[in-house]
């Protein structure tokens, strides 16, 4: 096809319109009159010039070889102003994809943001005056053709107004096409009907309400108000709904404090009056184990979504230790999954709920989404969302962390991270939506970054104008987010004030009705605890506990310690690992003594053959650090692994040894998290060295050690801490 009938030019075009240039300053009469006569213009007339000062955006005048126009008449100057208007345009649309999140107005305060020059058309050297002409969206999701004043639009409200995307860093071109369609064609709005618009103004008014209420009838009592970040209400709502009608049926929620009696009165279903007897403290180990603060606690429930599904929802105790929770969530779901043989990871979901100083400023963050992808501690994706207060206690963004976001370290994952601002609740649906969208469709961790602020103090007795004194100020001016949102609808006509105040005269009225059931003689608390999975165990305080027979025949143990040296024909092992059998076979006959390595074996193997799930987890684990253990043998001509541990017996339990990554805190608090909801499989966390186990300290001091006490839940974790007699010093 010769380029006169070919398509319109675009930057593709450009090494050859290069390579003809240059072939006319060599030889001015050898290309086509149309293409002299242009030449000559931008020269004028003079072929050395242009050599010498070569057009603002013209050919780049790079020296190229000839690519011939075959004697075809070539293109028009308007066909390579077009391609040339072309190429700038396609910059500037990258550009709105990997920096329209700098402009895009997330901050509730409306504080000024940064607008990156690269983002306006004249730097891409775009005139007023070529706003209106129209060129190809071939690169843009939409009609085929657009003026650029279209196409600029269109990326304003996609990437600039109440949500910033950050996921060009993801290196899959099906996945950032996957988003660009989503985002793009809907120009990142979704589109809402009444009942929806009504269900969100309902969520605001019970998470306003609620903490109104509380304010109101336990004065100086600490809450950790929502105050300022109500939308998290209405986000978990539809989060929660959305998931269970694409087919999860559990839920694993994590949290601090930060709005937790929000959370569970409005969406986990624990009844307000339960939580107004607490803040009494009539009796606090009355509540739960041996007492503990209210906003610590947690809660189990099963929901029903409004199409009928039910989904159960758990959210994690916790102390005040923030992060520390999310790889015990983890652990919880993975457990959950194993227990139901969910091998795709389909059926269970973690949604964990973060602040943005602890998501930025606690190693444990990093150390959770490094699991997201690993075979041994995937979970099939967890949402993340921030509670973005942009302040931590008394310390601002400026003096928490040195990077942009405080969400920058999930960058680390090849994810979308969606930036919002809070204030805006139907874009919040919007990310909502295309986050568990995202996750569904490629099982991956996924982060909403929830713009906001805290309307009091870190505590209800602090006074934050101390410290943020222009802030609160601002905050000071605010009208909550639910009475702007009425605004809204109010101007769309389709929610009426009558409506907005009946909704929010029963929350109060439903409210007076539980303190008052709360302060009754008759009132009964129904703890939670020791039910489930967890029926007929019992905990450390129980003294009685029968002794039970753990013996096993020395005939089934050598029967058993023989079988743990067979492998296939077709395997391949290291010739000192075949030794190292060879000397357990001589174990198994009673010719040599059993060894450490060899009675750890066994002790996996009976329990496995009696139908114990046994998961092991730690730094070269399969191996062992002193090249004792190799539960798991490598062929030494192509890799491919053999546990004997799972061929012991014709039906046993499973039985999985994983390599960690060089981690104790998350991996840790990932075992601890899988034995809360395996309470009849031996769940088992190793250190390389014993020394290892001090950065781990948070999980045994404020879980393992404690959790009994202070919220009656019970733990079979086993630590394996290697001893230091081999001589390598005490930190060994």
């Amino acid at each position: 096809m010769s380029r006169e009938t070919a398509d319109p030019l675009h930057s593709e075009s450009l090494p050859w319109l290069d390579a003809l240039y240059r072939h006319w300053l060599a030889e001015p009469h050898d290309v086509p009159v149309r293409w002299q006569r242009y030449f000559e213009s931008l020269s004028n007339g003079q072929p050395e010039s242009v050599a010498a000062e070569p057009a603002r955006g013209g050919p780049s005048f790079r020296r190229r070889s000839l690519f011939h126009a075959n004697g075809h008449a070539a293109p028009t100057t308007r066909a390579l102003a077009d391609a040339v208007l072309q190429e700038r345009v396609d910059l500037l649309v990258r550009n709105y994809r990997v920096r329209g999140h700098i402009a895009a107005q997330l901050d509730p305060l409306e504080r000024a943001r940064p607008h990156p020059p690269e983002l306006d058309p004249g730097f891409h050297g775009i005139t007023p005056a070529e706003l209106d002409r129209t060129v190809s969206t071939r690169t843009v999701v939409g009609p085929q053709v657009l003026s650029v004043r279209q196409i600029l639009e269109r990326m304003r409200n996609t990437y600039c107004r109440s949500i910033g995307v950050q996921f060009m860093h993801i290196d899959e071109l099906s996945v950032r096409e996957w988003l660009l369609e989503r985002m793009e064609s809907s120009e990142n709005r979704l589109a809402l009907d009444r009942d929806t618009q009504l269900r969100i103004l309902t969520r605001l008014t019970d998470a306003v309400i609620f903490e109104e209420f509380i304010q109101k009838k336990f004065l100086g009592a600490k809450s950790f108000s929502l105050e300022g970040g109500e939308s998290l209400i209405p986000l978990l709502e539809l989060a929660i709904e959305k998931a269970a009608d694409e087919g999860v049926e559990e839920i694993v929620l994590a949290m601090a404090h930060r709005g937790r009696l929000n959370v569970l009165a409005n969406i986990m279903g624990k009844h307000p009056r339960q939580i107004f007897r607490e803040f009494e403290d009539v009796d606090p180990k009355l509540h739960v184990g041996r007492g503990d603060v209210k906003y610590h606690l947690g809660y189990s429930n099963d929901r029903e979504t409004p199409s009928g599904r039910k989904v159960h929802l758990s959210l994690c105790f916790n102390p005040s230790h923030l992060e520390f929770v999310d790889p015990v969530a983890l652990g919880r779901m993975r457990a959950k999954q194993d227990r139901f043989g969910d091998l795709e990871r389909r059926r269970g979901m973690v949604l964990l709920i973060h602040g943005d100083a602890a998501f930025a400023g606690e190693g444990v963050v990093q150390e959770t989404l490094n699991l997201a992808q690993l075979e041994g501690y995937t979970v099939g994706g967890t949402v993340h969302v921030v509670v973005n207060n942009q302040l931590g206690f008394t310390t601002g963004p400026e003096e928490g962390r040195s990077s942009t976001y405080a969400t920058d370290v999930a960058r680390m994952l090849q994810i979308p991270i969606f930036h919002v601002n809070g204030e805006d609740p139907e874009a919040v649906a919007q990310c909502v939506h295309l986050a568990l969208d995202f996750r569904r469709e490629f099982q991956r961790d996924v982060v909403i970054d929830m713009y906001c602020y805290r309307r009091h103090g870190h505590n209800e007795s602090d006074e934050p104008a101390f410290t943020q004194p222009v802030m609160y100020e601002a905050i000071r001016k605010r009208k909550p987010v639910r009475e702007g949102y009425l605004d809204h609808l109010l101007s769309l006509g389709g929610v009426t004030r009558d409506e907005a105040d009946m909704i929010a005269d029963q929350r109060r009225e439903q409210l007076e009705a539980e303190l008052q059931a709360a302060r009754g003689d008759d009132y009964v608390h129904h703890p939670q605890a020791m039910g489930g999975v967890w029926e007929g165990y019992r905990g450390g305080r129980e003294r009685n506990a029968p002794e039970v027979d753990t013996g096993v025949e020395a005939e089934q143990l050598s029967s058993f310690l023989t079988k743990l040296t067979q492998y296939p024909e077709d395997f391949h092992p290291h010739k000192k690992i075949e030794r190292g059998l060879a000397e357990r076979r001589e174990m198994a006959a009673g010719e040599k003594p059993l060894d450490w390595s060899a009675a750890e074996a066994l002790a996996f193997a009976t329990l496995a053959a009696e139908g114990c799930r046994i998961r092991m987890s730690g730094q070269d684990s399969r191996r062992g650090t002193f090249s004792q253990r190799h539960a798991v043998l490598y062929d030494v001509e192509d890799g491919h692994e053999y546990m004997p541990l799972e061929h012991v017996a014709d039906e046993q339990a499973p039985v999985q040894i994983y390599n960690s990554p060089l981690s104790e805190t998350g991996v840790m608090g990932f075992e601890y998290g899988y034995s809360l909801d395996c309470p009849d499989g031996l769940i088992l966390w190793e250190a390389q060295f014993g020394d290892f186990v001090n950065a781990a300290q948070v999980i045994i001091d404020q879980f393992l050690a404690s959790a009994e006490d202070k919220w009656n839940r019970l733990s079979g974790l086993v630590l394996l801490l290697p001893h230091g007699f081999e001589g390598q010093g005490p930190e060994h």
